[in-house]
């Protein structure tokens, strides 16, 4: 089970879908927001524990998901599950995607519970 996760991503409908899901599937889940990689990688530096998974969007101004994780990317053991959010089925994403080893989904938006159990489900074995 997740304690906390952080959903990236520059749409306020997604956010609030996101929010819907997460407190479907567990209220005690603490959800983190930013609206781009910029943000999330501010948040990110001040919190004392990372999130169990982020929720990352790929296509966002100022930083998109791909730069995000170009910088935040670190290899530790401790890094987050990164789950990568799109609202269309690229494979040009997908095989991105695939160069990073903390990614470890790719979802179509929005992220609903069923896609929370299918992770949490994957994680947990």
């Amino acid at each position: 089970m997740f304690d906390r996760i952080m959903v990236v991503d520059d749409q306020e409908a997604d956010q609030m879908l996101a929010k819907y899901a997460i407190r479907a599937y567990s209220p005690a889940i603490e959800t983190i927001f930013a609206y781009d990689g910029v943000e999330a990688l501010e948040v990110l530096a001040g919190l004392e524990h990372a999130p169990d998974v982020i929720f990352l969007d790929i296509n966002m101004p100022r930083m998109n998901g791909f730069e995000f994780l170009d910088i935040y990317s670190t290899g530790s053991e401790e890094a987050p599950v990164v789950v990568m959010l799109t609202s269309s089925d690229q494979e040009k994403d997908r095989s991105k995607c695939a160069e990073y080893d903390n990614v470890t989904g790719y979802e179509i938006k929005p992220i609903s519970v069923e896609v929370l159990q299918k992770l949490d489900e994957k994680l947990s074995s």
